[in-house]
């Protein structure tokens, strides 16, 4: 039974694919390091950040945001550093200025305007005649009796 739980428990945690060697000795740099990765999506897994990712690339991105804080760079420092050379696709949670703004804001904007658009055309059907109500006109009676030949009713 406690295997059970030990096993549930191993799976149930994260897999990170930092490893050991990669591993700062100053648990401080090591947190910001980690905190740091956790914004960092992976060029090549799309969906992980590279913390989790056992790709090359993400190994090699782990090594160089360790070696900027070594380097005494802050958070900000490194992430321009990676964002300069791999683009801002690499960011998790991308930037909410710019052109990227308009991304932001495209989405709910879409949404309202579709939202009127449904409410205008349900507001429109609620309204509408049926087609039978109207009826014809006395001209339009005489004219299809014109065309059908029969005399007016």
């Amino acid at each position: 039974m406690k295997r059970l739980l030990f096993l549930l428990a191993f799976i149930a945690t994260p897999a990170f694919a930092v490893n050991p060697d990669e591993v700062l000795d100053d648990p401080a740099l090591e947190a910001r390091a980690r905190e740091i990765s956790a914004g960092l999506r992976c060029v090549v897994c799309r969906g992980e950040n590279i913390d989790e990712s056992n790709a090359s690339i993400a190994r090699d991105l782990r090594l160089l945001v360790r070696e900027r804080l070594v380097a005494g760079d802050s958070n900000e420092e490194v992430t321009e550093f990676v964002v300069e050379r791999y683009g801002e696709y690499v960011l998790m949670k991308p930037n909410t200025s710019g052109a990227n703004l308009l991304l932001w804001l495209a989405g709910p904007a879409l949404f309202v305007a579709a939202a009127f658009g449904a409410l205008v055309y349900l507001r429109g059907r609620s309204t509408a005649k049926e087609p039978g109500e109207t009826g014809l006109s006395a001209e339009e009676r005489a004219r299809i009796a014109e065309l059908t030949g029969k005399s007016g009713e």
